[in-house]
């Protein structure tokens, strides 16, 4: 099923994949966890689940906005409970005792263990396959056409995925760009013979991806609220999508931001940048192709880092000072606006990650567009009024999503713990705020469950259509997703404290639960309001 998003008032959670494993999944949130948690939502009011990009990393890599592919969902997501050629394979209790005593680690593990999840599951993932082409492929099954159909009718973005991670393989996962000649530059007889040499292989990527297709039709279908998804602004340097279109990028600079809240220096991504002028004249085809996939997934999608859709900020190779492609405003909006007109034009509602330095004309042009922007509690504040207070959130835009924060900023807890008394005392004269505290002296006051409940309940009352909040701020933790440029063990390693399936059981789950739907019936948002479903 899914939930009409494209109009009324909207409630939801923020929560990666990967942090939202289930009792019985191995050691990272999977395919199959996602009805799951989208009961749990559900009962507490919510009608939205948003995640972060599931598409694949390379190996070693965890962020998953440098993925090497645009368009396939990575195969650590896949639940192994769900595939059948695993469990005709003996599954878990056929695992040797070393790949066993892998699984209970993960499992138990406070954290997401990337390297050792993919692994144990790489390893199952071959014993399924290894029984489908032995018992379906080779028989001509009923499964193996399946399998076939499923590839022609995603020929368009699959052929070069699997002949990419064939290669990838071949190669000991080095980079394309240190590939022979012949498959770098992709000459077709090269091409050709790999095609052949190694069809075994490349027929296991596609295996892959219609394992994850079946189960994610499956997932969506059994969810009872929507499901958002994030389409990075880029793709890495090292991936199908830039391989494959060679032409369309610039390798001698890299994509960065300017200095802004993240980070005062700047940051350089290390990613390539985006040729507009041959994205522009061949139609921006692989951007439709991007926003293709992303409506067949997605109920509704957010799209990075959206200025630099509009601009983008690039970092040349040789020296030379960083600058804006393309240069002149006028310029940046006709881009802008053509490239969301194409996002816009699938059956998907887009919301625009438009934060950090974004000029004012790119605001006006979501608005232009109905594209709804974030209003981030803590940053939205009349910064040249005296005192700079706080917006209102009660008068944001209803084309506008209200948030208390990013995957990218400190939880609220940890904001409010270091926010200056100026800043607290701001907060407190928020009209309904200080209706809701009461006499509280909100500058002095701690971060407790009132104050973080007081908070929430501004949000929930907000003028935005969409409310989606992370959720580490329904709950009050202090635990981070990700902190911008820098690279760590803990970096998009984050978990739920209990199981996925628990969540209805767990004391403090069941109370955030009724908050939540006490609220979603009050300011009118979510399942609490009886929307209707679509085919």
């Amino acid at each position: 099923m899914a939930i009409d998003v494209s109009r009324g008032r909207h409630v939801g959670l923020l929560v990666p994949l990967f942090s939202l494993p289930s009792a019985a999944s191995w050691g990272i949130g999977e395919i199959l966890d996602i009805p799951v948690v989208g009961t749990w939502l559900h009962q507490a009011g919510q009608d939205i689940l948003q995640i972060l990009p599931i598409n694949e990393t390379a190996p070693g890599q965890t962020s998953p906005y440098s993925a090497f592919t645009a368009m396939a969902i990575d195969p650590i997501f896949i639940s192994l409970r769900g595939v059948d050629d695993f469990i005709a394979s003996g599954g878990e209790p056929a695992l040797d005792a070393a790949a066993r005593a892998t699984l209970n680690r993960v499992r138990r593990a406070g954290r997401i263990d990337h390297a050792r999840v993919r692994a144990i599951k790489n390893l199952a993932l071959r014993r399924a396959f290894d029984r489908f082409r032995r018992e379906e492929f080779d028989r001509g099954s009923a499964r193996a056409a399946a399998l076939a159909a499923y590839g022609e009718e995603q020929r368009w973005w699959l052929d070069d995925y699997a002949l990419f991670r064939t290669l990838h393989a071949a190669f000991d996962e080095r980079p394309w760009m240190a590939w022979p000649e012949d498959v770098k530059s992709r000459q077709p007889d090269a091409l050709a013979r790999v095609r052949r040499e190694r069809a075994a292989e490349i027929l296991y990527y596609e295996y892959l991806q219609w394992q994850a297709d079946l189960q994610w039709r499956a997932a969506r279908e059994q969810s009872p609220v929507a499901l958002f998804g994030d389409l990075p602004f880029m793709v890495d340097r090292d991936s199908a999508d830039v391989w494959a279109n060679q032409d369309l990028f610039d390798l001698d600079a890299s994509v960065g931001v300017p200095p802004d809240a993240f980070s005062e220096s700047g940051q350089n991504w290390g990613l390539p940048v985006y040729r507009w002028d041959v994205m522009a004249a061949r139609g921006d085809v692989w951007l439709r192709q991007r926003a293709r996939r992303s409506a067949a997934l997605f109920d509704g999608y957010r799209v990075d880092h959206v200025v630099g859709f509009y601009r983008t900020y690039f970092i040349p190779h040789d020296g030379s000072t960083a600058r804006f492609r393309p240069a002149t405003e006028p310029e940046q909006l006709a881009q802008g606006e053509r490239v969301l007109g194409a996002f816009c034009g699938e059956r998907a509602r887009i919301i625009a990650e438009d934060l950090g330095t974004v000029p004012d004309f790119v605001r006006a042009s979501l608005a232009h567009l109905g594209v709804p922007g974030y209003r981030v509690l803590r940053w939205e504040r009349e910064w040249h009024a005296p005192g700079q207070p706080f917006r209102d959130p009660v008068a944001y835009p209803a084309s506008s999503v209200a948030t208390s924060g990013t995957h990218d900023t400190e939880p609220m807890a940890v904001w409010w713990d270091s926010a200056p008394a100026e800043e607290r005392a701001a907060v407190g004269r928020i009209p309904m705020l200080r209706a809701i505290v009461g006499g509280l002296d909100v500058q002095t006051a701690p971060f407790t469950p009132a104050l973080r409940d007081a908070l929430l309940e501004v949000l929930c009352a907000s003028g935005s259509d969409l409310l989606i909040l992370p959720v580490q701020d329904v709950f009050g933790w202090r635990d981070r997703i990700n902190l911008p440029a820098t690279v760590s063990d803990t970096n998009w390693t984050y978990r739920l404290p209990w199981p996925a399936d628990a969540l209805g059981t767990q004391p403090e789950a069941r109370e955030r639960a009724a908050r939540l739907r006490e609220w979603a019936g009050r300011y009118g948002r979510g399942s609490s309001k009886g929307l209707g479903l679509r085919a």
